[in-house]
């Protein structure tokens, strides 16, 4: 609001940058918060966060634009949520901040990189059936060397680090889907999507599945455009759902608990009872940053981290959340609507479906509106694997972007060319 007040007393109607605004709003509200939790602590590593995640907004935000040419609004929502689940994680918990942090500035630099693979590798024809291959030796892992967390086999560990594979998938099986049906190849791409919705199915992995299963009707509706087909889908998710529930009891427990988490409140039904009453006692306005009881919600840092946002921001927050989400899928699907390429659209669209997918399920989940299913909230939760295909996501859709913004400089130098020839 200051930076927009600032810009309308200099008479900047010429041309406003609602990005660059956005992200002064963030570095405000960002450092304010971690100087009131050092003022509660004292503790040197909440001004270090203060300054360090600041410092690499700005440079997204800044520098990243004189490289090529981004969506600076879809940056600075993203860096917002960002910095939002990075402030939630301090107060809760600052050893999760810390090493979430690390894995920010980590996928930062994978959101570069994958800007810069969009335009100089367009077509990345050679590189799907290696993908294809990487990614079911990735999903298979996890069956042999992996752990068991909620019922599900999805996640192993290397060298201590723990590495989720099916977030690692979601990028190469949206390059997949998006550059077989580029070329309208069905076969392969159908093939590929139920090798690794098998290979979920195996590992009891049953909400990433969903989100699979969900992306690539998504882009099959965006490439077919047929309704028909896509309602067939959607009736075959459905008996696929209902065949999930019968084979897999861990399933059964989590919706009997979505349709009366009270019946078994001391055990499987506490987490979502508690996640309620976090929301409904945060109120409209929350309880403020540092208060209220969030660690009483088992697994807040991932699962119900947005219960949290709304016990001490309140519902109103909350809202405003929800919003900014709703702004990077309209971004992304504005963009994928202006891609000169049908690979191009469809990679665009792809990566925002994961995203607006992946939120709907979660925060679905987490407010009761849908049985609870194990996704994190996108840039939010922590999960330095989820955070880095996340931002890896934001970085195909801004390559993307800034492809679509290279053609339209080269029709603008056409028209002048041939304007100046007339």
């Amino acid at each position: 609001m200051i930076s927009l007040a600032r810009d309308r007393r200099r008479g900047c109607e010429k041309q406003k940058d609602p990005g660059r605004s956005l992200s002064r709003a963030v570095s405000i509200f960002y450092i304010s918060a971690f100087c009131l939790l050092f003022l509660r602590d004292f503790q040197w590593q909440a001004l270090a966060l203060a300054v360090a995640v600041p410092l690499a907004s700005a440079f997204t935000t800044g520098f990243l634009p004189r490289l090529f040419p981004v969506d600076k609004l879809l940056l600075s929502l993203t860096n917002f949520l960002c910095a939002l689940g990075l402030l939630v994680l301090y107060d809760t918990n600052p050893t999760y901040a810390y090493h979430q942090s690390i894995y920010y500035f980590v996928g930062l630099a994978a959101m570069v990189v994958c800007i810069y693979l969009i335009r100089v590798g367009r077509s990345f024809r050679l590189l799907v059936w290696p993908m294809m291959l990487l990614s079911l030796v990735l999903l298979v892992l996890p069956l042999f060397i992996g752990k068991e967390t909620y019922g599900a086999k999805n996640w192993f560990y290397v060298g201590g680090i723990s590495v989720q594979p099916s977030e690692i998938v979601k990028l190469t099986l949206i390059i997949v889907i998006s550059r077989f049906m580029a070329d309208r190849r069905l076969i392969p791409w159908l093939g590929f999507s139920v090798a690794c919705l098998g290979v979920l199915m195996l590992q009891a992995d049953l909400g990433t599945a969903l989100l699979y299963y969900g992306v690539a009707l998504m882009l099959y509706f965006a490439s077919s455009g047929n309704p028909v087909l896509m309602l067939c889908g959607i009736g075959g998710g459905v008996g696929a759902a209902l065949l999930g529930y019968q084979k897999f009891a861990h399933v059964k427990k989590r919706v009997a608990i979505w349709l009366d988490p009270w019946s078994d409140y001391d055990n499987a039904g506490y987490q979502l009872i508690q996640s309620l009453m976090a929301i409904a006692s945060g109120g409209v306005l929350g309880v403020g940053l540092g208060l209220g009881s969030p660690t009483t919600i088992p697994v807040y840092h991932t699962d119900f981290i947005f219960s949290v946002i709304c016990e001490q921001f309140g519902m109103l927050f909350g809202s405003c959340v929800l919003l900014m989400y709703v702004a990077i899928i309209w971004r992304g699907t504005s963009i994928a609507m202006a891609a000169r390429t049908r690979f191009h659209g469809l990679l665009a669209m792809g990566c925002t479906a994961m995203i607006g997918l992946q939120t709907f399920i979660i925060i679905g989940g987490v407010i009761k509106l849908i049985p609870l299913t194990g996704v994190t909230m996108p840039f939010v939760s922590y999960g330095g694997t989820s955070l880095v295909a996340c931002l890896c996501l934001i970085g195909l859709i801004q390559g993307v972007s800034s492809v679509n913004e290279d053609d339209l400089a080269r029709d603008a130098d056409l028209a002048d060319y041939g304007g100046g020839a007339a």
